[in-house]
Parts: structure tokens; sequence; C-alpha cells
């Protein structure tokens, strides 16, 4: 079992930025966040959710839904069982809840949420001037 808990969510003015984390733990002591392929996901009211981004559960390799990219980045720390966010140039349109999902597979496991098993709680983003 995984626990996924979104952290950073603000209130932001257009063109500003904000860094989400996603910290992970499990059932035992020794959990780390190897071979976990990692998505962020957003949703907007009365919107689906959508997929961001995603990274390798081993390598470095991200990738970005078009909507997103040039603008976010995705980093992850095994060290600190940490996922981030980094998000630059935030417009209205980025306002959601932002959640971060993991599934134990060697890859990425892409932006479809089917493919993810353990899921965070979310954290609010919203864009406003």
């Amino acid at each position: 079992q995984v626990r996924l808990v979104e952290s950073g969510g603000d209130l932001v003015q257009p063109g500003g930025s904000l860094r989400l984390s996603c910290a992970a733990s499990g059932a035992t002591s020794g959990f780390t966040l190897d071979y976990y392929a990692i998505g962020w996901f957003r949703q907007a009211p009365g919107k689906e959710r959508e997929g961001v981004s995603c990274i390798h559960s081993v390598e470095d390799s991200t990738y970005y839904a078009d909507s997103v990219k040039g603008r976010f980045t995705m980093s992850r720390d095994n060290a600190k069982n940490t996922v981030y966010l980094q998000m630059n140039s935030l417009q209205p349109e980025d306002t959601a809840v932002y959640y971060c999902a993991a599934t134990l597979f060697y890859g990425t496991a892409g932006l479809s949420a089917t493919e993810y098993d353990y899921w965070g709680q979310g954290t609010q983003v919203t864009v406003s001037s």
C-alpha cells in the first residue's frame, strides 16, 4: 500500500509560479519510491480528470500534456520519496485540484488515470487576479 500526500497548492496571480510536492510513504519503514511510475493529474470543476505529466520509474525522463509543455517541470527525489511539479507562467485555465498518482511499473505509465493504482487527496491550485 502506498500513501501519497500532495502539498503546495495556493492562490496565485496569472503569470505566477507554484511548486507542488507529493510525499509518498508505504506500509513498511523501508518503503521507497524506486520503481514506481508517477503521474500528476488535475481536475477542474465540471471537467474530467486530465493527465498533466508523468515521470519514469527509474530514469528522469518525463512527459507532458501539450497544455503545460514548456511551463511545467516534473521531477523526483527518491531519497526523499517525493515528487515535484514546478509550475510557471500559470494561467486561469490551470485552476484545478492537482493529484499525484503512482503505480509499480518499470517505465512511464502515461497520462491515463486508469494506469495508476494509488492516489493522493489533491491540492487546490487557483490562478486568479
